[in-house]
């Protein structure tokens, strides 16, 4: 009994060891799915799946890729590297959006300056696929927002619902549709990261209440509309923070409200009159090292509101300093975008009193604004 019982023990030990050394020859035999897979029912997607779908769905036909070209690029074809953002020989790719039923199409400065200045040439992407010529109606370099119009198109897409920027909270969700690296309609989502930031333009100026997001932003998606939950407008996408040129979860966009002013200004008359008083400001940076608070006045425009104010500017012999602007109808004015602030709040043709310092001592100006652009020398 005791042998039949080991010889018993021994023979499971071996079968138990066979089927151990062929298991890794049985198995794709008995397991492997050699026909296609049954489909495993999912059910219904998230309401929050569902509402990014829609508004994906909804804003995506008035998202357009937007191309332009330098002069001398117009005349190879082959030239055209199309992975988004600004390429070498000067063609440059971006996002637009469509802003009326007229066919204006709202992108960046920066996308499309290079066809502006070098007599090139616009074209236009639209989500069917169609390409279709572009004319530019007008440029703001000091919002870093151009304004096109689309040629003849079969079907016009519908313009984006306008929202506001002036509510919006940290945290609320954010929509980027836009074409990165030339990959079309790219959505990505986020939230607001943070709200009145200040964003640096040409000429000297800021855009004040810039929007902060981490939705992905990358080069092609400038010029893109960023979106609340609703689908409705409220940023353009328009820069990125990223030592490396790629999104680094740092993303800005000019809002709605400032696009919604500019835009039609654009339209109506192909250019922003920006009011000023006509001054040449520092740098904050070298402003700072000198221990100044508030905007140096390096040089007075000829002709213009300051100069028949008797600002005075930096002494171009010398070096030595003229007035310094310090306060702004009642509000401190610390740095260039306060003073612009100020400004801007006032209008065109309205007066502005400012205190400026000079040699140690402090007056009180009156200055009325003008068009910087026209006494701009």
């Amino acid at each position: 009994m005791p042998d039949r019982t080991v010889r018993f023990v021994l023979a499971a030990v071996l079968v138990l060891l066979a089927l151990y050394v062929a298991q890794p020859y049985l198995q794709p035999l008995l397991y492997s799915a050699d026909t296609p897979r049954a489909v495993t029912a999912r059910g219904d997607l998230a309401q929050s799946e569902q509402a990014t779908i829609r508004l994906f769905e909804q804003a995506s036909p008035s998202v357009v890729h937007v191309f332009a070209q330098g002069a001398a690029q117009n005349r190879d074809l082959l030239d055209l590297d199309d992975e988004g953002g600004e390429q070498g020989g000067g063609t440059q790719t971006g996002t637009g959006f469509v802003w009326d039923g007229a066919g204006h199409i709202v992108t960046n400065t920066h996308v499309v300056q290079n066809a502006a200045q070098g007599g090139g040439s616009v074209s236009v992407r639209l989500s069917d696929g169609t390409v279709v010529s572009a004319s530019l109606v007008g440029l703001a370099p000091s919002y870093d927002l151009a304004v096109l119009r689309l040629g003849r198109v079969t079907h016009m897409p519908p313009p984006l619902a306008i929202g506001t920027s002036a509510d919006l909270k940290v945290g609320q969700s954010t929509f980027a549709i836009g074409n990165p690296f030339g990959l079309d309609h790219t959505l990505t989502t986020g939230v607001v990261s943070a709200v009145r930031r200040r964003m640096p333009t040409s000429e000297g100026r800021e855009v004040s209440g810039v929007i902060q997001t981490d939705a992905a932003i990358n080069p092609g998606n400038s010029g893109g509309p960023l979106l609340d939950s609703a689908g409705r407008l409220i940023g353009v996408n328009t820069a990125i923070v990223s030592p490396s040129g790629a999104s680094a979860g740092i993303g800005f966009a000019i809002p709605v409200d400032v696009v919604n002013r500019i835009v039609p200004q654009l339209i109506k008359a192909g250019r922003v009159r920006n009011p000023g008083i006509g001054i040449i400001a520092a740098q904050e940076a070298a402003t700072a090292r000198l221990g100044i608070d508030g905007v140096v006045i390096v040089r007075v425009l000829p002709g213009s509101p300051a100069a028949s104010a008797g600002l005075r500017g930096v002494d171009p012999q010398t070096g030595d300093l003229g007035d310094v602007i310090v306060e702004a109808n009642g509000n401190s004015v610390h740095r260039l975008a306060d003073l612009t602030a100020a400004i801007e709040e006032a209008g065109l043709g309205a007066a502005v009193t400012l205190r400026v310092e000079r040699d140690g001592r402090v007056r009180q100006v009156r200055i009325t604004t003008t068009d910087v652009a026209e006494n701009r020398q």
